[in-house]
C-alpha cells in the first residue's frame, strides 16, 4: 500500500504481512516526514488527528483501509 492509501501524502510504498504491520510502517514514515518538516505530511497528520476525535469515524476509516489491504 502507499502512504496516500493509508491517509498520508506521498506515493511511498509499504509491504507487510498484516495490516497492523503496515500501519506501523506508515506511522514510522509519517513521524520521519513530520520531523523533516514536510508540510504535506504534517497536513495529512492533522487530518488524521481530527478523524481520531470521532471514534466511530476512525473505526470506519480503519476498517476500510484494512479491507483494502486484505484485497491486495
Amino acid at each position: 500500500m502507499t502512504c496516500l492509501q493509508l491517509g498520508g501524502a506521498c506515493n511511498e510504498t509499504f509491504e507487510a504481512n498484516t495490516f497492523e504491520e503496515i500501519a506501523e510502517l506508515s506511522k514510522a514514515h509519517g513521524m520521519k516526514m513530520y520531523k523533516l518538516g514536510d508540510q504535506a505530511h504534517i497536513t495529512a497528520m492533522q487530518k488524521m488527528t481530527e478523524l481520531m476525535h470521532n471514534p466511530a469515524d476512525m473505526k470506519a476509516w480503519y476498517a476500510d483501509r484494512k479491507r483494502e489491504f486484505e484485497a491486495l
